[in-house]
């Protein structure tokens, strides 16, 4: 029976143990570059025990950004600063992951903390958003949206396969398509957002077509030996939007494809939720478990995880292959070994690299002074 320190292989990659540390934007790039921050951010990670660590997401094309401070993989001068990363993470013991994006309708935006306002076109640091139909979104993504042509589609998706080629290049050795959060390809699997009447719109299998032919283009150029996975908006908690048996069927498509695992978020191609799990604890966990069974394909997810003893369980149980972290990694850059301690996990400190291990199995103090919590097991969350 695995449990959350197992480890796991998927094609030819091993991770250590079953902690994912999630994609998350930082608006820290410039030009798409990534920098000595994020090298601190996700070096320190895999320092502390995730087994797969995630770049922020990266722009296919520069255009697919949330913000100007949004990391990218449109250009071949964005390669070395991705590369530094990847050489980082693996020596820290990790597979360094990337996710790559476009964020459709949601992009031109500010940074949150300067309130987050979508940019029109004309503004200096903003551009025109894109989308499958000319649907702005709502609320303050209130710009107009152009609808892509079929041409315009495909040259869309060939920026996927040049990103793909480009992470190669920066020895990233997972890749993952994001297709959630309202972002481009969200935005084509929802009847919310797309409402065309030629052959990517309409039925499932129609609206599923964007991502068929994305991994097409990219699996053209990823090799079969390393992962290549997808965030899918599987729900958008709305009766007019995606139903999680649209997901059921469409990762059916994709498997097919050549898709290695579904990652599984929400859909949130509106703010009119019907539904609001967001205080629940692993709320996805019963979609993804029933994905799993029902497609048999590996399946991760994220969502109210963070608690050690829940994550270990949902792992013991098979509901899920991977435990994806984004804010729990934020607060604590070493939750495994946290977690590893919360468990009574009987060496934690084998988490971290050879070296830092063993100064910390060798501490002659007072055992609290370490600077962790002195741990009890704990029974998981029912």
């Amino acid at each position: 029976m695995p449990d959350l320190f197992s480890p796991y292989t998927l094609k030819g990659i091993t991770l250590r143990n079953r902690i994912a540390m999630s994609p998350m934007t930082m608006y820290r790039a410039r030009d798409g570059l990534m920098n000595d921050f994020h090298l601190m951010l996700l070096g320190s990670r895999a320092a502390g025990g995730f087994g797969l660590v995630f770049a922020e997401q990266l722009a296919i094309i520069a255009d697919g950004r949330t913000s100007v401070g949004c990391g990218g993989i449109y250009e071949d001068a964005q390669i070395p600063g991705l590369a530094r990363l990847c050489a980082l993470i693996k020596d820290m013991g990790a597979v360094p992951a990337a996710q790559l994006g476009h964020t459709g309708r949601k992009g031109s935006e500010l940074k949150p903390w300067e309130g987050g306002a979508q940019l029109p076109a004309d503004h200096p640091d903003g551009w025109q958003v894109v989308g499958p139909s000319a649907l702005p979104y709502g609320g303050k993504y209130h710009h107009p949206v152009h609808a892509l042509t079929r041409d315009e589609i495909q040259a869309i998706h060939r920026s996927y396969a040049r990103a793909a080629q480009r992470a190669l290049e920066a020895g990233f050795e997972w890749l993952e398509l994001h297709f959630a959060h309202g972002y481009l390809g969200a935005s084509f699997f929802s009847p919310i957002a797309n409402q065309r009447s030629d052959e990517y719109g309409g039925s499932v299998v129609n609206r599923a077509r964007f991502h068929l032919e994305a991994i097409d283009a990219v699996r053209a150029v990823w090799p079969e030996r390393y992962p290549l996975t997808m965030r899918l908006g599987s729900d958008d908690l709305n009766t007019q939007g995606v139903q999680f048996d649209d997901a059921i069927l469409a990762v059916s498509l994709m498997k097919e494809r050549g898709l290695d695992l579904a990652d599984l978020s929400l859909g949130f191609n509106t703010d009119d939720l019907q539904t609001a799990p967001f205080a629940e604890l692993g709320f996805m966990i019963e979609r993804a478990s029933r994905l799993r069974r029902e497609v048999g394909i590996p399946v991760a997810t994220s969502w109210n995880l963070g608690l050690p003893a829940l994550a270990d369980r949902v792992i013991r149980e098979e509901a899920i292959d991977l435990v994806m972290l984004g804010r729990p990694a934020l607060a604590n850059p070493h939750w495994p070994v946290w977690a590893a301690r919360e468990l009574a996990h009987p060496d934690p400190f084998s988490l971290v690299p050879e070296d830092w291990g063993w100064w910390l199995r060798n501490f002659r103090a007072h055992p609290a002074c370490i600077g962790w919590p002195l741990a009890a097991p704990t029974a998981p969350p029912t």
